[in-house]
């Protein structure tokens, strides 16, 4: 088995992986709010982070430690409910006082535990909640506890976000699992909201880094739901197994990518309000980024969104968004396409079956969320040999609605 196939088990399908999700009455609503993943002894973790100037304490936190670590840690606690972000001297604190009761209990020290946040910002964690919650959280520790950890980690979401494959490299069967969050708040400059991926691959983790970054550009970094960055964006990787020959890391790198655009679609498929997905796939640019940006950009555009919300093929805001994108080319070479239809070519606009065009954008019930919902689009801006895509969502007025009351 040399291709990467879908298994089931999340993250924890790789083995030697822990996690744990528990309701700790963080959330008014009763729902589960706490959550663990344990990684195996010598792991080491890439992240990425936020580039927002106003960041968590949490996220300063990982990015520290895993810097004056060399990437070594072995545990990330994650509650939902609080940004634990604006919060002033109380953020800081209160991570690191979080991070040390979990090593306390787990018998590490409090440099190998991660912690991230996730949900309104300006709000702090309840400690007395949390410290009271991590007995429990720990005794629930498991193999097959995944399920449990991705619903905990949850938000406005409105579904889990998790995934799994394995492929034989050589002489060695490897999985890789993950599981995001993430519905509003979506234009990550780095990863996503929040997103965990592991792996039961070694190597190390100057390579792994350089993996989880370019994994990341190709995937997270090329989703949007409505433009905004989170104070709270963090995606942590873990690896740790039987060392992988570097023969086999181009392989690997393809299952890690594979396994952050799932996520990442997965994502932008549940933003907030939406009822589809939508893909933007970009060829002919000068460079693979350039086509990237392109992609997002489209996939960002208000006008775009809102136009494939009502199910109208105004392409012409297709074409105007990616000229604003920053990117160089000629707009004469432009030849662009609405699932099966045509709508350009070399630049110049061509005669389609508007009705037609309109039926395929409305090939899904009026006002149902369903999975499998996409709205494809791609165009060509040149002879170049970059290629790339990008993920949104439409823009409705639930979108308008669940952002409007959001504390309230």
């Amino acid at each position: 088995m040399s291709e990467w196939q879908p298994i089931p088990g999340g993250i924890t399908a790789p083995l030697g992986y822990q996690a744990a999700g528990i309701t700790a009455g963080l959330k008014a609503s009763g729902k589960p709010d706490l959550a663990l993943l344990l990684a195996p002894e010598s792991a080491v973790c890439g992240g990425t982070f936020t580039t927002n100037r106003v960041r968590a304490a949490c996220v300063d936190l990982c990015a520290g430690r895993l810097e004056a670590g060399h990437g070594q840690a072995r545990a990330v606690l994650i509650n939902s409910g609080q940004a634990n972000a604006c919060t002033g001297d109380r953020g800081l604190i209160d991570s690191l006082r979080s991070t040390q009761a979990l090593a306390d209990r787990l018998g590490l020290a409090a440099e190998e535990v991660l912690i991230c946040s996730t949900g309104v910002i300006g709000v702090p964690i309840p400690m007395e909640l949390l410290l009271a919650g991590l007995d429990p959280l720990v005794e629930a520790l498991a193999s097959d506890a995944g399920a449990a950890a991705a619903t905990a980690i949850l938000t406005t979401d409105l579904v889990d976000k998790t995934v799994a494959y394995e492929a034989q490299l050589g002489s060695q069967n490897v999985r890789i699992g993950g599981m995001a969050k993430g519905s509003g708040m979506i234009h990550p400059d780095m990863a996503t909201m929040l997103g965990f991926v592991t792996c039961d691959a070694g190597l190390p983790a100057e390579p792994w880094q350089a993996m989880v970054r370019r994994a990341v550009d190709r995937s997270f970094n090329s989703i949007t739901v409505d433009g905004d960055v989170s104070t709270n964006d963090c995606l942590l990787a873990f690896a740790a197994g039987a060392a992988l020959p570097e023969l086999h890391w181009p392989a690997l790198e393809a299952g890690l990518t594979k396994v952050c655009e799932q996520l990442a679609r997965a994502i932008t498929r549940d933003g907030e309000g939406a009822t589809c997905l939508i893909e933007v796939q970009v060829e002919g640019a000068a460079t693979a980024a350039d086509a990237r940006q392109i992609a997002r950009t489209v996939c960002g555009s208000s006008l775009v969104k809102t136009a494939i919300h009502g199910r109208d093929p105004n392409w012409g805001r297709i074409v105007a968004a990616a000229g604003r994108a920053g990117v160089a080319f000629e707009a004469e070479a432009v030849a662009l396409w609405l699932g099966p239809h045509q709508l350009m070519a070399n630049g110049q606009p061509l005669s389609f079956d508007r009705d037609a065009a309109a039926a395929y954008l409305k090939q899904r019930e009026e006002g149902i969320y369903l999975q499998t919902d996409q709205v494809d689009i791609r165009l060509l801006v040149g002879a170049g040999p970059g290629k790339g895509r990008a993920w949104g969502c439409d823009l409705s007025d639930q979108y308008i609605r669940i952002n409007a009351d959001y504390t309230t």
